[in-house]
């Protein structure tokens, strides 16, 4: 791998941790009315004049397209398919960002609509992409130890989207916020443990190769 991919697993990971935090800075009181249970992430980033969450969006999108630029480098099992579907992930997450829904109260306009379906697009891609990566991980010698925990939080994240589903339509958005954020921690969890298992391989290892005694 060249000296710069080997740095991607790093980059991935300083960029999810990095928008991990700052949604959850995002969060604190952009304005009073806003209750995070019945609010979305989407809704507070249009009340949050700072732009903090919006920004913790492209940082996601960006980390997720070095994971799977590492990924790639590394031979990971991920073609076809699961490629296709992180990769729309990554590019949805931007667009998200950059075209905002409307704020709460008004009417939807296109650039709202388009907001909509493209978060749609995100949330179901990384989950399938997941659920098809588990057979392959298992079957990849470097990867089988990463496979179970992989379904598991597939398995959380096609649970969310039956249930963001629901509430979105007859539920009337109940507990809307708190469906869509233990949905969005099982898909950063997913980016997670493709991220550590890379620099397990990458730099655990490595460093530890380097360290064993010369025979």
């Amino acid at each position: 791998m060249a000296p710069l991919k080997r740095f991607y697993p790093l980059i991935s990971c300083s960029l999810i941790m990095f928008s991990v935090v700052a949604i959850v800075v995002g969060q604190f009181d952009p304005d009073p009315y806003l209750d995070p249970m019945n609010v979305t992430i989407s809704e507070y980033a249009v009340a949050d004049r700072g732009g903090v969450t919006e920004v913790a969006m492209v940082a996601m999108g960006l980390g997720s397209f070095v994971l799977l630029a590492a990924l790639r480098a590394a031979g990971a099992p991920i073609k076809g398919l699961p490629e296709r579907l992180l990769m729309v992930w990554s590019g949805a997450l931007i667009v998200a960002a950059i075209i905002p829904t409307t704020p709460i109260g008004m009417d939807m306009t296109l650039t709202a609509e388009i907001h909509r379906w493209v978060s749609v697009a995100a949330f179901v891609s990384l989950p399938a992409a997941g659920a098809l990566l588990v057979p392959r991980l298992a079957a990849d010698e470097r990867w089988k130890a990463v496979s179970r925990p992989v379904e598991w939080v597939a398995l959380a994240g096609g649970l969310g989207l039956l249930a963001i589903t629901y509430v979105a339509l007859p539920g009337d958005r109940v507990m809307i916020g708190l469906v869509e954020r233990g949905l969005l921690a099982a898909e950063v969890a997913l980016l997670a443990l493709l991220a550590a298992r890379l620099v397990r391989l990458q730099w655990v290892r490595a460093a530890t190769a380097s360290l064993a005694p010369i025979s």
